[in-house]
């Protein structure tokens, strides 16, 4: 520790004060991967956790195209594959009376639909992956500390004091001696979670909605594999309409951890149980074997953990130079798999903002954006991930579940199965329903439709941005319209080697100017701009006999510009601007354009 020594536990600060630039509080996917994307620039500093480790349970697991295009620009995409579990193993969710009974019935989730591979294909050069948080967090701390960032477990960040010279005195607690330490820093960043320290100091309000009860996550270790060989899929609902259900799983997810001998139970109580009842451990294991449907099966319990679905985000992320992201300004349930594929973007967005200021290729200014952008994104995908659980009880008013007396689900269970009036409306719903969770397990709209305005977004050009799709959720907007991530296309060379996406052309800490044929002035514009301003720009051409081939010409179909106009992509992949056409003094333009995204 560079502060000095300690001897022993106590109470009292040490005198010594620890000097960084960059303080992140928290180590799980939003504090590690703002790290991981914070050493891309160069730039180094200190992690804290109050845990003991990284994640011991696998709380997130699915990730998502857009957080895996965040981790590809850093090199950790490959690291990633080799622990994930792929597209094939997720192919369904399903709901059933048990993982070995009757199913009642099953849809493609995570782009395995078919009908909707398309729409994956053409949005990212990514796909969708299981990686639970207990792989997850290793391989972004791993990276942050081999590249200059220095990470402290059982370390509890206390309280933090502004300095009038503008740094960040933050308190802290040695976990193991009790000893309590200070580090000087010029940024704090409140990734601390749910119970965020930092969120609580700076008294942002909190925009809450009722909640929707207590959910129990139970890990169980169980070898599947005999069962889910007709049944692959991730993901399983598993109910009994027409039996008596202990009060604390009313209905259960059941979610895949290691296939397929890992899993997490995901019970969901009665309405009416409350939230203070302590089932045995024998009741635990009666209850899972019930759910499993295989009494000879073993199974063995690995964790016990309560959690309360919430929807709540943050009015603003950030106070001067601190700034919070992550679970501690966006909470929500599971649904959708939104949650650490969200805290990553967060990340994503800031970390270029901090390092241009930082490095003094900004103003100060540019930092307000962060809030300004990332908010709209975090109030979204908690309404929709509420959306999504409040779904569900359109199924489980299809398959009887609701009423409290036996009898009446009874008999509205086996309306299911007969030809009458009452049984085809019944089947109907169901139908219904269960397409209706297309939203939540083909959200491909929800995932990569986010649409930033702020001051880092230049639309003096532009007029009124065109409207979302009908369905947001479901369908994904392909535009260069500035605010918009840029959009996806295969490229190649005129000899052909290894594809590469237009994706692989942004990114990499810096800024990114595609043009095409007759543009060659926009490039050469790029060029000087850069060295003027002190900013990198990374130029391409695209088109025939261009740097890249448009090999299946979607570029052309989706830059929405003539081939000698100008796209100007931000390091985080989002569009700053775009020019129509070839201008009269192009670099007086790409100049303007990029002071004022820059705020200098």
């Amino acid at each position: 520790m560079s502060n000095g020594k300690t001897n022993g536990a106590s109470e009292n600060p040490t005198t010594a004060i620890v000097e960084t630039d960059l303080l992140v509080i928290g180590a799980g996917p939003a504090g590690a991967g703002l790290a991981c994307f914070l050493t891309q620039h160069g730039l180094k500093g200190i992690m804290v956790a109050a845990t003991p480790s990284t994640a011991d349970t696998p709380r997130a697991h699915i990730t998502n195209m857009a957080a895996l295009e965040c981790l590809r620009d850093i090199g950790l995409q490959e690291e990633l594959l080799k622990v994930a579990v792929t597209r094939n193993s997720m192919q369904h969710t399903r709901w059933c009376r048990s993982m070995a009974g009757e199913e009642f019935a099953r849809i493609y989730s995570w782009g395995n639909d078919p009908a909707r591979a398309g729409a994956y294909d053409a949005a990212s050069p990514c796909n969708h992956y299981d990686v639970p948080q207990t792989l997850l967090e290793p391989i972004l701390v791993g990276h942050a500390t081999h590249n200059g960032f220095s990470c402290r477990f059982d370390t509890t960040f206390l309280s933090f004091e502004q300095e009038p010279n503008g740094t960040i005195l933050s308190k802290l607690q040695d976990n193991l001696t009790k000893s309590v330490y200070q580090i000087r820093s010029k940024y704090l960043f409140g990734c601390d979670g749910a119970r965020s320290q930092v969120l609580r100091q700076l008294k942002i309000p909190l925009i809450k909605k009722p909640g929707q009860g207590l959910a129990i996550n139970v890990l169980v270790k169980v070898d599947l594999s005999h069962i889910v060989e007709n049944r692959v899929g991730n993901l399983h609902w598993v109910m009994r309409p027409d039996e008596e259900n202990p009060s604390f799983n009313h209905t259960c997810i059941i979610r895949m951890v290691k296939p397929w001998n890992e899993w997490m139970f995901i019970l969901f109580p009665h309405p009416e149980a409350g939230v203070d009842f302590n089932p045995s451990h024998e009741e635990y294991v009666k209850c899972v074997k019930t759910i499993v449907g295989d009494q000879s099966t073993p199974v063995e319990i690995l964790g016990i953990s309560k959690w309360f679905i919430n929807e709540i985000v943050a009015e603003h992320y950030s106070e001067g130079n601190i700034f919070c992201l992550g679970d501690a300004v966006h909470r929500h349930p599971p649904i959708n798999g939104l949650g650490s594929n969200t805290c990553i973007q967060d990340a994503y967005n800031l970390a270029w903002k901090i390092a241009y200021v930082l490095k003094k290729k900004s103003g100060p200014g540019l930092l307000d954006s962060f809030s300004l952008e990332r908010q709209p994104v975090g109030a979204t995908i908690v309404t929709r991930a509420n959306d999504g659980l409040r779904d569900h009880a359109h199924i489980w008013e299809a398959l009887g579940m609701l009423d409290p007396s036996l009898k009446v689900r009874q008999r509205h269970f086996a309306e299911l199965s007969e030809a009458t009036p009452e049984g085809v409306a019944r089947r109907e719903r169901l139908q219904k329903a269960v397409n209706n969770t297309a939203h939540e397990f083909h959200g491909v709209g929800v995932e990569m439709n986010q649409r930033y305005t702020s001051s880092a977004i230049y639309l003096a050009d532009e007029g009124p941005r065109p409207p979302l799709p009908a369905d947001p959720v479901l369908e994904h907007q392909i535009t260069t319209y500035p605010g918009s991530r840029l959009p996806h296309a295969w490229l190649n060379t005129k000899m052909p080697g290894k594809k590469l996406s237009t994706i692989d052309l942004a990114g990499h800490g810096v800024f990114c100017l595609l043009t095409g044929i007759g543009g060659a002035a926009w490039k050469e514009s790029a060029s000087k701009v850069a060295k003027e301003l002190g900013v990198d720009i990374n130029a391409y051409s695209i088109g025939w006999g261009q740097d890249y081939d448009d090999v299946y010409f979607d570029w052309a179909r989706r830059r929405e510009i003539a081939e000698d106009g100008c796209v100007l992509v931000r390091p985080d992949r989002f569009v700053a601007w775009r020019s129509q056409g070839i201008i009269t003094n192009p670099g007086v333009k790409l100049r303007n354009v990029l002071k004022s995204v820059l705020s200098i």
